[in-house]
């Protein structure tokens, strides 16, 4: 077991669910600066942000509702704040990159290549939808390709990497997503240290089965060796289990309404706060420490966030 202080990540609202799921989802601005900082005081050293449409939720890349929560987060904590070029099925690299160009962020996550992303089968779980958008959107996932060919991974790594000193969360859905985050390395396009984000349970991605888990591990620790920080979160119920068996090896972890909107079985978490809250305490249990955001600041390399445009 590891004895570095683990990271935690809480990603707070994503671009995925939809607010039918939840009525904890934070949507407003206000909704997702409370949540953040109440994340950060949890013991979150890193906050993953997306933005939504204040009016219905929909998850949006304009670069002003950023600059809603952006600063509010920034003044009331001292989280390393990492944003979404993900952003949310439909949106093109243009659109996902909008707030993070504009704002030069410390961290930003990478998605490590193109891939079916299927939220498709959230349709089963309601019928009575909030807002017209949702079962579109859910709908539109059937034939949809997230894409992020190697000419978008160059360009992101050069507009946000190079010209903005901005380092990233490379997010890893599966086994093919290492070994294209080892070909940037091997070209010099990335330097370490690395914050590799290893993805389970996600339709499209690789599968949330411990042998996964160890399989991803194995093979991150073969490409970049003691250069990479490795980091594991987990979609829906596999988030706790997985974050705790990563922990175990020596990994990092992530939490988030992002990627599981209950804190126990048929059990809503009410606030991100609350899976920061959980995660922290089996991590302490397992005699575990917690990394602060200064120690995730220095094993990642990052620049500080008095040298953002936030």
């Amino acid at each position: 077991m590891s004895t570095k202080p683990v990271i935690i990540t809480c990603a707070i609202t994503g671009g995925i669910h939809t607010p039918t799921m939840s009525q904890y989802l934070p949507i407003t601005p206000n909704e997702i600066a409370n949540h953040a900082v109440d994340a950060a005081n949890a013991g979150a050293s890193i906050i993953h942000l997306h933005a939504r449409d204040p009016e219905n939720g929909k998850p949006t890349s304009d670069a002003a509702t950023f600059m809603e929560f952006l600063p509010a987060i920034k003044e009331r904590c001292d989280a390393v704040l990492n944003l979404s070029t993900g952003g949310s099925p439909g949106m093109s690299v243009e659109e996902r990159l909008q707030a993070a160009l504009l704002t030069k962020p410390e961290m930003a996550s990478l998605n490590m290549g193109s891939m079916n992303f299927g939220l498709y089968p959230l349709l089963q779980k309601h019928t009575n939808w909030q807002y017209e958008w949702e079962p579109k959107f859910l709908e539109m996932t059937r034939d949809f390709i997230f894409k992020n060919t190697f000419k978008d991974i160059e360009t992101i790594l050069a507009k946000l990497g190079d010209d903005c000193g901005t380092r990233f969360e490379f997010e890893c859905y599966d086994v093919s997503h290492l070994y294209n985050l080892a070909h940037f390395v091997d070209r010099g396009l990335i330097k370490p240290p690395f914050f590799v984000q290893t993805i389970f349970g996600l339709l499209g991605g690789i599968g949330a089965d411990t042998e996964n888990l160890a399989h991803m591990r194995r093979i991150a620790l073969k490409l970049f060796g003691d250069d990479h920080e490795w980091s594991v979160l987990a979609a829906g119920r596999f988030q706790m289990p997985f974050a705790t068996t990563a922990a175990t090896m020596g990994g990092n972890v992530r939490v988030g309404l992002e990627d599981n909107l209950s804190i126990s079985k048929g059990v809503l978490a009410k606030n991100n706060a609350e899976q920061v809250k959980k995660i922290t305490q089996i991590l302490q249990e397992l005699s575990l420490d917690i990394a602060t955001p200064s120690q995730a600041r220095e094993r990642l390399g990052l620049k500080g966030s008095d040298n953002t445009s936030i």
